[in-house]
């Protein structure tokens, strides 16, 4: 039985806003994706080959999760989303549970879910989901900060949003700034380089499994090879 795609899924979810979301809301949507895309610091994204720094950082089950600890297992994948209760998130990580876990789970690898949240409010998206695989949080965005991949509204738009009686972000996610990070996958080798870097500015454009297993079987062959 095929798996349908990650970005049919969130084109699938764009359709229903069509459909359903009045005019300004829906164009102030595309608007604000678009900006992002045109905006984004592409020279500061991580890169294939960079070195990944180490951390430790608090998974929602209680358990802390060191990288250098996880890489003495295999390859780990990281995959940045928002907090629990984004729309798009919530495809997301149920397909990586569905398409891309089962596979790294196989070849040895680890995944691992970041999200700014504090993980008493992330640890929802993980129960309702049954996700498998590690989900924790990304404190006050450091990692993601780190990979040149956070990005926050501009000064008009978070006050439009306190003018409309909407809330800051951080009372959604608990962390100290508006920033977000973007959506992003990166597969991290045992010596902590690198090796498939996929970032999306838009949040309805995302990473499917089949490029990360292949990223995976790489280093597998390049492991055998050496």
């Amino acid at each position: 039985m095929s798996v349908k795609s990650l970005n049919t899924r969130l084109a699938e979810l764009h359709a229903e806003r069509v459909r359903t979301w009045p005019a300004d809301k829906l164009q102030g949507n595309i608007d604000t994706r678009r900006h992002l895309v045109e905006t984004a610091d592409r020279a500061n994204f991580v890169k294939v080959a960079d070195l990944v720094p180490d951390f430790a950082l608090p998974e929602v089950d209680g358990q802390v999760l060191r990288l250098s600890s996880l890489l003495r297992k295999g390859p780990v994948v990281l995959v940045f989303f928002r907090f629990a209760g984004c729309p798009a998130c919530n495809i997301a990580l149920p397909y990586y549970q569905e398409a891309l876990w089962p596979g790294l789970s196989q070849r040895g690898a680890q995944l691992v879910a970041l999200s700014p949240q504090i993980p008493d409010r992330l640890v929802e998206i993980k129960r309702r989901h049954g996700l498998d695989f590690l989900v924790a949080n990304d404190v006050d965005n450091g990692i993601a900060r780190s990979f040149g991949i956070t990005f926050q509204p501009d000064d008009a738009t978070k006050a439009a949003t306190l003018a409309k009686g909407g809330a800051p972000i951080t009372d959604t996610t608990g962390a100290s700034t508006w920033e977000l990070p973007m959506p992003a996958v990166i597969v991290v080798d045992q010596d902590r380089r690198a090796r498939f870097v996929e970032i999306s500015p838009d949040w309805l454009a995302r990473t499917e499994a089949e490029p990360v297993l292949a990223a995976v079987d790489a280093l597998s062959r390049a492991s055998v090879a050496a």
